[in-house]
């Protein structure tokens, strides 16, 4: 494994910009100290920032461009205003270059996206990325994939989702084989759209080498932690994430109204803040901020647009991670031993 793990950073993308990138590479690294960045950004911006922050600064360099995609942009008008020039496209470059080993962006997801592809290309066998999310779990944490690159998902695909997402619970949970299910709205065979089923028909019969596939998976699984991998196509997936995210925001404000409610209920919290802190953890979203585009001929974090310097240090976290344990050669490895195995039909389906 390599010593240095050196991350390209879109430092103007998101709703904050600078101002939560650099303290968020700044936390990072001093959980990682053998990290290395690129700033990509505004450098009147980005290097006042970087003078709050010593040891970030020793081990950065910032390469200057005063062109930044905007939040609303269309992946169309990014790739048209924002290709070769932009703090995003950049980023992605140092990838394809190998400069960097990783880039991380809070930009607009769309933009992010197009500008991958159309800079890294998809790897060899995978006609469209996902993007893959860690899922905070009774269990621990889960990785769901898709959870928004694309609508739609033949059997085909949804094996190779079952592969890439295997090798990265295998990367980030040390886990030798990792347990994967088909989220379907039910657990019997005969439910679920046909693509659903001739997946699980073919996972069922041709068993995949590096990972175990436990059937179909039900909503409510993802919060249980089930399975390691929940596989899902991206609209299903998105609008999973969205539900649940909304879910936690929407538990945490009945909690602060119910606490401060009456003396009683205050007093109440009192003895019970501990407890309460530690719920506030559990369901704090920037402990699980980044999703990782798979897939690609590089690896790409997606960090939320409006999270915080520490929401953005996780992001990175698992930029280091992917990195220094080398996902790419994982996926590789599984999307091969799946097609020598069986576990793809030779002739792909049309994509839906």
């Amino acid at each position: 494994m390599p010593h240095k793990v050196r991350i390209a950073l879109d430092a103007m993308g998101g709703d904050h910009g600078a101002s939560v990138a650099v303290p968020g590479a700044a936390l990072a690294l001093s959980r990682h100290p053998e990290m290395e960045f690129i700033l990509f950004g505004d450098r009147a911006v980005v290097e006042p920032l970087l003078g709050g922050h010593a040891a970030l600064a020793a081990a950065s360099r910032v390469v200057h461009t005063d062109v930044a995609v905007k939040m609303d942009a269309k992946p169309s008008q990014a790739l048209r205003q924002g290709r070769w020039k932009s703090s995003m496209w950049l980023a992605l470059d140092a990838v394809k270059k190998g400069e960097a080993s990783v880039a991380v962006s809070a930009g607009n997801t769309g933009a992010l996206m197009a500008m991958a592809k159309f800079s890294l290309k998809t790897m060899a066998g995978i006609e469209r990325p996902a993007i893959a999310a860690l899922w905070p779990t009774l269990r621990g944490e889960s990785i769901v994939l898709d959870v928004g690159a694309s609508i739609g998902a033949d059997a085909a695909h949804l094996i190779d989702l079952a592969a890439m997402g295997s090798a990265m619970a295998r990367v980030l949970f040390d886990l030798e084989r990792p347990s994967v299910g088909l989220l379907n709205i039910g657990v019997e065979e005969v439910k679920g759209l046909e693509q659903v089923r001739e997946a699980g028909r073919r996972l069922r019969e041709r068993p995949p080498p590096h990972f175990d596939y436990l059937g179909f998976v039900e909503g409510d699984d993802i919060g249980k932690g089930t399975v390691d991998v929940v596989v899902t196509e991206g609209f299903a997936g998105n609008i999973a994430l969205k539900s649940a995210e909304g879910t936690a925001r929407q538990l945490a404000q009945y909690l602060r109204s119910a606490m401060s409610r009456t003396w009683r209920s205050k007093l109440g919290y009192f003895f019970a803040r501990e407890a309460f802190r530690t719920l506030a953890e559990k369901m704090d979203p920037s402990r699980a901020n980044g999703g990782v585009f798979l897939g690609l001929n590089g690896l790409v974090i997606k960090s939320h647009g409006g999270t915080d310097a520490k929401g953005f240090a996780a992001a990175i976290d698992i930029g280091y991670d992917i990195a220094r344990y080398d996902l790419l050669t994982r996926i590789n490895e599984t999307l091969g031993s799946n097609m020598s195995s069986g576990a793809a039909a030779p002739a792909r389906e049309a994509s839906s």
